[in-house]
């Protein structure tokens, strides 16, 4: 049974080509919220973190209204590192609007939703945006994005997709770039037109696939999916099909349907609809909600698996305590344990030592969402350098590869593909684009990109973009250079002085301020050999009762490199970890004790 009133779509996209921005502009004009409001950018973008970055993070769901249709809207991230939201969200829909930039054209991470679109056979409508830049060039992004299509395997009927083009941001488009209308009905008449509505029996055995996990403090968590069959009533009983077996008795306290920005309350659900619900204590993502008397399970949802791992540790540092609320293990794990509950990219690995837990995931921007955002939540940790995770194949170690694509000055060319080469990558073509600029694509292991992406900024004087999507595994490709740097260790705890920095200008960059508070095994600088160097940064000048026949010139110092939590993560090597609390970030070296330290050196030859 088709429910012609209701449509599921996702809107998918390279980061940055406007998904948000469409969503703003399609939510005001239906009414979604009222045309009085002042509507910030972004409004779907609800974690600082997401307003900080300036990209989606977590896929948000939110429904319009448009001639009589209910039409339910994921929005998705549109980087490959939170490719698990992308993978659960298109389990919700019945199709998608591909979004591409009218200048840039179809970009890796295009290439990745739209892999996973096509793969579930989703019918697709392809917009162009941005169409009012000076720099849109129509023509070729149209056969750009034909020739993605047939280079992903696209089947004859899902290369027949419409084409619209807008301009997000004004909120206008239409079927040709020369016949643009004052608003985005063209484009919503084409999803009633083009998605097909969802089927769904209301009397069928009920099945609700939980896609996703919310949390209010009146109701607890929240539950988000699609009722695939049957009809979901307040006061019922249903049975919890859960990856441990079956759970009778079920009841909700709560039932919700999309509405704009909100959620509504409703006593009932009808299938196709997308809609939520509180109550249900232990549900997982991946868990169906069935009839109580022939309780039957959907496939659990199956994602990609993670490439990356870090050690997440508990903070042993002598500052450990000082600013943060959550500092032991038992808090740790708990809070690595519910977010692999709500992101089902994440896999959580305890060690032989209680102390730290090994959590899996798809990348280093991944990794440092996820750290940022505990340390703003209280947490205090340490965590390790990003590491690869491979695969055993007929007794052969493989490895994860990654395709990388680069846009860069080509005045750069020669030293981006030393770089590269030196860490195993492969060029695989290069394209002048005749702007001063040149496109190139290489294959790497991704242990080459690790700690890449800030050398790569500096190397281009920060005129480069770069983008990887994963490839495939191969063997393992054999040692790959890091950091070729040393660094500068302090050897006691203090204050770092102007004093002692002036001493170390020619031993290397500083990494601290002046006043800066250190302790023994801190990192403070980059040195400039490969070796590190313990040192004392909190010397005085000694005073004397002898004044010196000129006065002390004026001491300037160059001003330290202080390192986000991003770069310290790319930054440390194996035997460094980065210590994150809700007010600092350190680097320290794994042991503290420079004799230890120098021992373990001797034995490892």
């Amino acid at each position: 049974m088709k429910k012609g009133h209701i449509r599921n779509i996702a809107i998918i996209a390279h980061v940055d080509h406007g998904k948000t921005t469409l969503l703003n502009a399609l939510m005001k004009q239906t009414g979604a919220f009222s045309t009085s409001r002042e509507v910030e950018d972004r409004v779907m973008d609800s974690m600082d973190l997401e307003k900080e970055r300036g990209i989606t993070i977590a896929a948000k769901n939110t429904a319009i209204q448009f001639n009589g249709v209910k039409i339910n809207i994921v929005d998705t991230p549109g980087h490959a590192d939170f490719g698990g939201e992308v993978e659960r969200s298109l389990n919700m829909v019945d199709g998608a609007i591909l979004l591409v930039d009218a200048s840039e054209g179809p970009l890796p991470q295009t290439r990745f939703v739209l892999k996973k679109a096509l793969e579930k056979d989703l019918p697709l409508i392809v917009v162009i945006n941005k169409i009012d830049r000076p720099d849109a060039r129509i023509p070729e992004v149209i056969s750009e994005t034909y020739d993605l299509f047939i280079d992903l395997g696209a089947l004859e009927r899902q290369i027949e997709f419409p084409i619209i083009y807008t301009n997000a941001k004004a909120g206008t488009g239409g079927k040709n770039p020369g016949d643009i209308a004052a608003n985005l009905e063209p484009l919503l008449q084409a999803v009633i037109d083009t998605i097909p509505p969802p089927a769904g029996d209301d009397r069928a055995n009920v099945q609700f696939l939980v896609t996703n996990l919310d949390y209010d403090s009146y109701v607890g968590q929240i539950a988000i999916g699609r009722l695939q069959a049957g009809r979901l009533e307040m006061n019922s009983l249903y049975t919890l099909c859960a990856l441990d077996g079956l759970r009778a008795g079920v009841r909700f306290s709560a039932l919700y349907t999309f509405s704009g920005l909100t959620k509504k309350t409703v006593r009932s659900a009808e299938a196709g609809d997308i809609i939520a619900l509180a109550g249900v204590d232990g549900v997982k993502i991946g868990d169906t909600i069935s009839s109580a008397d022939n309780p039957v399970a959907l496939p659990r949802l199956v994602v990609d698996e993670p490439t990356v791992s870090m050690v997440f540790c508990v903070n042993d540092g002598p500052f450990a305590g000082r600013d943060g609320r959550y500092l032991t293990s038992r808090h740790l794990l708990e809070r690595l344990e519910k977010e692999a509950l709500g992101n089902v990219a994440v896999r959580i690995k305890k060690l032989a030592r209680t102390d730290a837990f090994e959590v899996c995931g798809r990348g280093e921007l991944q990794m440092a969402v996820l750290i940022e955002t505990m340390r703003r939540e209280g947490f205090e940790l340490a965590v390790s350098k990003p590491q690869v995770i491979t695969k055993t194949i007929d007794g052969k170690v493989y490895e994860p590869v990654e395709r990388l694509f680069v846009d860069i000055p080509e005045e750069f060319v020669g030293r981006i593909t030393e770089k590269l080469s030196g860490r195993r990558g492969r060029l695989e073509s290069l394209v002048n684009k005749g702007s001063g600029r040149v496109g190139m694509e290489f294959l790497i292991p991704s242990r080459g990109l690790i700690g890449f992406r800030s050398q790569f900024l500096t190397d281009t004087k920060g005129g480069g973009v770069m983008n990887s999507l994963l490839e495939d595994y191969a063997p393992w490709f054999g040692a790959i250079p890091q950091r070729n740097t040393g660094v500068l260790v302090a050897d006691r705890a203090g204050r770092v002085t102007a004093y002692a920095c002036y001493a170390m200008e020619d031993r290397g960059e500083m990494l601290v301020d002046v006043g800066t508070e250190v302790y023994a095994g801190m990192i403070v600088g980059e040195r400039n050999r490969p070796q590190d160097l313990n040192v004392n940064i909190v010397k005085e000048k000694k005073l004397t009762n002898m004044r010196a026949s000129t006065a002390d010139a004026t001491v300037i110092l160059r001003p330290p490199r202080i390192l986000s939590l991003d770069q310290a993560i790319e930054f440390i090597a194996a035997d460094e970890l980065v210590e994150v609390t809700p007010q600092n970030v350190r680097l320290r070296k794994t042991e503290l004790d420079a004799s230890k330290r120098q021992m373990k050196a001797r034995k490892d030859g």
